[in-house]
């Protein structure tokens, strides 16, 4: 059973790179930055805003609008972060398990 809570905590990790990759990526897209001909970076960012968007757009429907500035990215890195320590509090220290 531990396996399976160490399993979910670094998947919550990756999730949580995959989402700051797509930020980082979207951010130099809408600057220019990177060419927009490029496949590796296009196949990558919409591999992260693939993955990302199911669990952004409820939280984007929520908000308010901020006049083009998306904080639902940083909501859902406090959520995964909350899940994240709920699952290190509750289930690793119970069974005297530290990270």
């Amino acid at each position: 059973m531990n396996s399976l809570f160490i399993l979910i905590n670094q998947i919550i990790g990756i999730y949580s790179w995959i989402l700051i990759i797509n930020v980082i990526f979207s951010w130099l897209l809408s600057m220019n930055i990177f060419n927009t001909n490029n496949r590796i970076v296009i196949a990558i960012y919409y591999g992260t805003k693939k993955l990302t968007d199911p669990l952004l757009n409820p939280i984007r429907n929520f908000l308010p609008n901020f006049g083009g500035l998306d904080i639902s990215p940083i909501i859902l890195l406090l959520l995964l972060s909350l899940f994240s320590n709920l699952l290190k509090e509750y289930f690793f220290s119970y069974n005297g398990i530290s990270f």
